[in-house]
């Protein structure tokens, strides 16, 4: 496969917002579909309670949540609604609306700079870091949390089907899985967990190089990198682009998959490197491209 000469040419910004008069939150651009004013919402019946309604746009039916309420502030009375905005979000293969108080501002960011979040928030925190805007410090949503807890995934949508002999395909790959969202890591690891095949796992990008480098050292390279696309600090395409070029941790087998349903960010993974990139989360596609993960090494060292 070429080695790709630069970075894919993306940009990703941060739109900083309050989720209350007081509390500042923010999200990455790549994730936000739009912006529109609050606008009277149909009933969806027998939903969550955070789901406030649904909102018609463009011929298509949106959801639209209480992000306050989603994340465990006080719930927004009828009146406060009608003061809101409504954010939507790409993510997930789904799309949603989130009422918020206000919309700050959206800027430029380097993605560098966000901070794991302290471990004082607990393991329910619904953040995936910290960065600091003009001097404040702002607080990264998980959008994944928050969709996990309003829309469960269905437990047959959890685990794939796999052969005695697929399994036996990945069992001896040195694996390692690379997510920010604690929610996306948890679904990467049951998939496998329930497989019964081994893997590592780590929080962001710069880990995952560390480690790459750590096992290389000792002679066991990491055959098959699974990694999320939109993390803080070290991205996939970053982390795809430094393994590739280092030829002692080139030879990785490289998923990228992004929480975005827009074709945009997987088709830019090549650019990068990558050998496939995905729309997260569907097991039975990932468990299928690990497979094929498995196989190209087999065929590296026939």
């Amino acid at each position: 496969m070429t080695v790709a000469s630069e970075k894919a040419n993306y940009a990703q910004g941060v739109l900083v917002f309050n989720i209350t008069p007081t509390q500042h939150f923010a999200l990455g651009t790549l994730k936000v579909r739009e912006i529109v004013p609050y606008k009277p919402l149909h009933a969806l019946p027998n939903s969550h309670a955070t789901v406030k309604g649904a909102m018609e746009m463009r011929g298509k039916t949106i959801p639209v949540l209480d992000l306050a309420a989603a994340v465990g502030y006080a719930s927004l009375t009828d009146e406060q609604m009608k003061a809101c905005v409504i954010i939507v979000t790409d993510c997930q293969r789904k799309t949603i609306g989130f009422l918020v108080h206000s919309i700050e501002k959206i800027m430029e960011f380097n993605w560098r700079e966000v901070k794991k979040p302290p471990k004082s928030l607990g393991s329910n925190a619904f953040i995936t870091g910290i960065c600091e805007v003009e001097n404040e410090l702002i607080q990264m949503v998980d959008l994944e949390y928050v969709m996990s807890n309003v829309f469960p995934e269905d437990d047959s949508e959890k685990h794939a089907v796999l052969t005695d002999i697929q399994r036996e395909q990945l069992k001896p790959l040195n694996i390692l899985l690379v997510d920010d969202s604690m929610v996306a890591r948890k679904q990467l690891t049951d998939a496998l967990s329930h497989m019964n095949v081994p893997f590592k796992v780590t929080e962001n990008g710069h880990d995952a190089l560390t480690i790459m480098q750590t096992e290389a050292a000792n002679g066991t390279p990491i055959d098959l990198l699974v990694s999320d696309i939109e993390m803080p600090g070290l991205d996939g395409y970053e982390l795809a682009f430094e393994v590739r070029d280092k030829p002692e941790l080139a030879g990785a087998y490289i998923v990228l998959h992004s929480s975005l349903s827009s074709d945009i960010s997987v088709s830019q993974a090549t650019q990068v490197g990558a050998n496939e990139a995905l729309t997260k989360f569907n097991v039975q596609e990932l468990i299928a491209s690990m497979l094929r993960g498995a196989e190209f090494k087999v065929g590296l060292s026939a």
